[in-house]
């Protein structure tokens, strides 16, 4: 790794706890209609939350999980979205720093683009899980931001088979996302099917391998979730159940390991 790479990673780690303290205020307060501008406040007594004891994750831990004034209890979300979202800058940044490159300038362009996804991955999971919902208002300038950082990456590298395969990829889990919704409404929401296309940008962009098994992981995952919460007796089979979490998960599996998987799958079937 070249010089400093410990100290980038360590910074990206302390951003990644930022963004996931943002990530999680647009999580809870999208949904219930709350401007981000407003300050934070104690759900229990409405209390103003001061900017020391507003750390992410030290403050919660400091605190033990309840509110200083009356006590009330935190809950576990933020810590746990604001922890999970350092982790991943961190990893992803060491990743970026492991693997060789061809420029400088994509290397910052495809690692920002993977981060942006990080944060929302971050916030569309833990919105669709309690209020089964992927917002317009996340998604679509989402889908525009990946498509411009991607599409620049992929042009100063010298790679437009990238670009290409990006956009089709995109449009390709766009349409067989739409496909199912017109086939089954009330199995497929129209934010999986935008989602799709923003999870098709990042799995083009590496390679068919990625494609294919990112959206195959979806429905997998997916499934023994669905298996498990019938095992338990939580659903049942006419239980809604969010996929998007499931479609995040898989998209992020097919970026991380989709090439190797899809490789040791060829190897193995010829």
């Amino acid at each position: 790794m070249p010089p400093g790479a410990v100290a980038l990673i360590v910074f990206a780690g302390v951003l990644g706890l930022v963004f996931g303290s943002f990530a999680d205020a647009v999580a809870y307060r999208e949904p219930r209609g709350i401007s981000l501008l407003q300050e934070s406040r104690c759900d229990g007594c409405g209390t103003p939350v001061r900017w020391y004891r507003n750390v992410p994750v030290l403050s919660w831990l400091l605190l033990r999980g309840r509110c200083a004034e009356c006590r009330a209890a935190i809950g576990w979300h933020a810590p746990l979205v604001e922890a999970g979202t350092g982790i991943a800058f961190a990893g992803l940044t060491w990743a970026a720093l492991a693997r060789p490159t061809v420029g400088l300038a994509s290397w910052w362009l495809e690692l920002a683009a993977q981060l942006i996804l990080v944060v929302v991955s971050a916030m569309l999971v833990r919105i669709d899980l309690e209020f089964r919902r992927l917002p317009n208002v996340i998604v679509l300038p989402s889908i525009l931001i990946i498509s411009i950082l991607l599409a620049a990456a992929a042009f100063v590298s010298g790679t437009p088979d990238r670009l290409w395969r990006m956009f089709l990829a995109g449009a390709a889990l766009f349409a067989f996302y739409t496909v199912i919704r017109l086939i089954s409404p009330r199995g497929m929401g129209g934010g999986d099917v935008k989602l799709a296309a923003l999870i098709g940008l990042g799995l083009g962009y590496i390679g068919w391998g990625s494609v294919l098994v990112g959206a195959f992981a979806a429905f997998l995952t997916g499934g023994l979730y669905g298996i498990v919460l019938l095992a338990l007796r939580r659903a049942t089979r006419r239980t809604a159940v969010p996929f998007g979490p499931w479609m995040i998960v898989g998209g992020w599996l097919g970026m991380i390991a989709g090439e190797q998987l899809w490789a040791l799958y060829i190897g193995a079937s010829a």
